[in-house]
């Protein structure tokens, strides 16, 4: 006769035991939903940043300095002067507009999202800081393109106008989401580094307990 009891069988899961197929299905639900909380930040943090670039590019149009050219007839025209530096002074407010959107979309990103959302956030904010920094020269160079070109074709030779910007340095557009991430870096490092030091303060501390009073002579009754 047989002995039955040396037969595997195959363990089944107990539908019926918490835990189960209930716990992997919370666990799918909570990837999903910490996947499209990270998706959402970074949307939002990138769309944000587009918006900042395109105040950035107004205002860039506003303080740049603008070269100065003469039409030459047939829709053509000739810089005033070949050594302007009003190039020059352009692609440094383009710059220094980058810098500072980037240094500011960088501290609000930290206080605002990188402290609860962490890498999706530092994501977003140097993925923002392309898209502000494309926005302000998309901006800067279309405001006043289609005046200018108006006024090119219409008006006699010899007449001069206002160029409209022209970003030459096109390596300033790094200079949005390297501001933004060294801001968050530092802040975060300063952090650590502050966090360390109080921990390091404590470990420090005295380890030897408060001093027991001196009994005085006589005090122990002889």
């Amino acid at each position: 006769m047989a002995d039955t009891g040396e037969i595997p069988f195959s363990a089944r899961p107990d539908s019926s035991r918490p835990g189960g197929d209930h716990a992997a299905a919370a666990t799918a639900g909570s990837t999903s939903r910490l996947l499209l909380t990270a998706a959402a930040v970074f949307a939002v943090l990138v769309a944000g940043s587009a918006l900042v670039g395109l105040l950035a590019g107004y205002i860039w149009t506003a303080v740049a300095p603008h070269a100065l050219v003469v039409t030459t007839g047939g829709g053509a025209a000739d810089v005033v002067n070949p050594e302007t530096s009003a190039f020059i002074a352009a692609d440094g407010w383009f710059a220094a507009l980058c810098a500072l959107g980037g240094a500011a979309c960088g501290l609000a990103g930290w206080a605002l999202a990188v402290r609860r959302h962490g890498v999706p956030a530092v994501l977003g904010l140097l993925g923002g800081g392309v898209a502000a920094a494309l926005a302000a020269r998309w901006i800067g160079q279309r405001s006043g393109q289609a005046a200018f070109n108006h006024l090119l074709a219409v008006s006699r030779p010899d007449t001069v106008l206002r160029a409209p910007l022209s970003l030459g340095a096109h390596g300033a557009i790094a200079f949005w989401p390297l501001a933004a991430g060294l801001v968050v870096g530092g802040v975060e490092a300063a952090g650590l580094l502050r966090g360390r030091r109080l921990g390091a303060a404590v470990a420090a501390g005295p380890a030897i307990g408060p001093a027991e009073p001196a009994v005085p002579d006589g005090a122990d009754g002889w």
